[in-house]
């Protein structure tokens, strides 16, 4: 008898000592041109924000358009193309397979037309002309560039890229396997707004991700509540990031087609995927369709849920959702189009 209610209290010891025993530590830091978080769960505070930092500094020597000896600057200024690293041909890999599923909407050669908007690494001072976008779309399309093993090469010396749509996604990527590679298993990392989750809170409860978007008046702020345990949601957005000339806003999201900024009735999407990169490369594609090709695009692959925030024809601001996205909802939501 004495045995039967000690092998009954084992188990319940135990969940009780490991529960107490895994603590939340938290990490705030700036990266990339932006701030970013990690939470996670431990009996110990194995992360360090030194560690997350030397990471994040080795993918800007990388791929970032700001740093002038950067692997990405270096492959801007050649006239051929360069050796790229592990991380930088994960990214391109990525950025090939999209481009070629959006049928070119996402493309990674929109760097001369976000520079010549005033959205690049050097100040632009005013807009362009007809004429200059039309000769700088002479040199934007993947079908220019190619890769092979880890040689990125390029057909004409004017092609330059730009990979500030996909590689922060797969910064978060890298800070969860980071974060894994510790013996980590609970965490929430989140840089610039992009979020990658994995595990249960101790008491067993989900993470909770604020799902942003703007008002009536344009003011951003948390629209809904999604609650998982598993995933990465991104957004894409057109109201912080632009410049306004007189009463036009123009977006720093570029049409590679016709090298203008996009002007749809989309606002914002928030897309999630198993991973960050797969989130954030779709993200700025589905802002370029209208809701009505979105909604068809997401349908059509099992792989991506969204939420949109967008305009209706009077101007007002609307939302709707895929059914998956509507699943990760702790709020009640009714959306004001069906998918």
């Amino acid at each position: 008898m004495y045995i039967r209610y000690l092998i009954l209290f084992i188990p319940f010891f135990m969940a009780f000592f490991f529960k107490e025993e895994f603590k939340p530590y938290k990490i705030s830091g700036y990266a990339q041109g932006t701030d970013y978080t990690i939470t996670y769960y431990a009996r110990d505070s194995i992360v360090t924000q030194k560690g997350i930092d030397s990471l994040l500094d080795v993918i800007d020597q990388s791929m970032s358009l700001y740093k002038k000896e950067s692997l990405i600057s270096r492959f801007n200024a050649s006239n051929k193309g360069i050796q790229v690293d592990e991380l930088m041909a994960n990214v391109l890999k990525r950025s090939f397979e999209i481009n070629q599923d959006t049928k070119g909407i996402f493309d990674i050669t929109v760097a001369p037309l976000v520079q010549i908007w005033g959205f690049g690494p050097k100040q632009q001072q005013q807009e362009p002309d007809s004429a200059a976008i039309k000769q700088i779309l002479k040199n934007v399309g993947m079908q220019y560039i190619h890769m092979d093993k880890n040689h990125l090469r390029k057909a004409k010396a004017e092609i330059k890229i730009d990979l500030n749509g996909i590689a922060q996604g797969y910064s978060v990527d890298l800070i969860a396997q980071y974060l894994e590679q510790k013996g980590i298993k609970t965490y929430l990392a989140e840089l610039g707004g992009e979020i990658r989750v994995t595990g249960r809170k101790p008491d067993g409860s989900l993470m909770k991700i604020g799902i942003e978007g703007p008002d009536e008046n344009g003011v951003p702020g948390i629209r809904h509540i999604a609650s998982l345990d598993q995933g990465a949601i991104t957004t894409s957005g057109n109201y912080r990031k632009f410049h306004q000339n007189g009463n036009k806003k123009i977006t720093h999201l570029i049409n590679p087609k016709t090298g203008y900024p996009l002007d749809n009735e989309m606002i914002s999407v928030t897309v999630y995927a198993q991973n960050a990169i797969t989130a954030d490369g779709y993200d700025n594609t589905l802002m370029a369709m209208s809701l009505e090709e979105a909604l068809a695009f997401v349908s059509k692959r099992k792989y991506l849920e969204a939420y949109f925030v967008y305009h209706r024809k009077d101007g007002t601001v609307a939302d709707t959702l895929t059914t998956g996205f509507k699943k990760l909802l702790t709020d009640p939501i009714k959306p004001t189009t069906t998918p």
